[in-house]
């Protein structure tokens, strides 16, 4: 069941990755914890698995021309910045008030996306 359970997990993890870029996310952490795993190892183990499949969704989407990569110079030192802030923070956060976080920025998304 379990083998079972992670295989769905990565192929819909990549299907959004692919879709949406590194949408995964999203999906991987709620699934992880329904499979019992604590929730901020969900949170590490999402990034683990969505950096890989971003790499590969960058190297097709980059054969396509698809990345302009101007614009996404001037975000990297920024994100990396935020990304290390985010592991140092997470390890402080409360785990109720992670899942509170996650799941506002969940609904936040959802709201604007259907607004536009």
């Amino acid at each position: 069941m379990k083998k079972h359970f992670f295989c769905l997990t990565g192929a819909i993890a990549g299907l959004l990755n692919g879709l949406f870029g590194a949408g995964g996310g999203v999906a991987v952490v709620p699934l992880l914890e329904h499979a019992g795993i604590d929730t901020k190892k969900s949170h590490a183990t999402s990034i683990a698995i969505i950096a890989p499949l971003s790499l590969i969704s960058s190297l097709l989407y980059f054969q396509n021309g698809s990345i302009d990569f101007s614009l996404a110079w001037s975000y990297l030192p920024y994100g990396f910045a935020g990304a290390l802030a985010g592991s140092l923070f997470m390890k402080k956060i409360p785990t109720a008030i992670l899942k509170r976080c996650f799941g506002a920025v969940m609904v936040i998304s959802a709201i604007r996306l259907f607004l536009k």
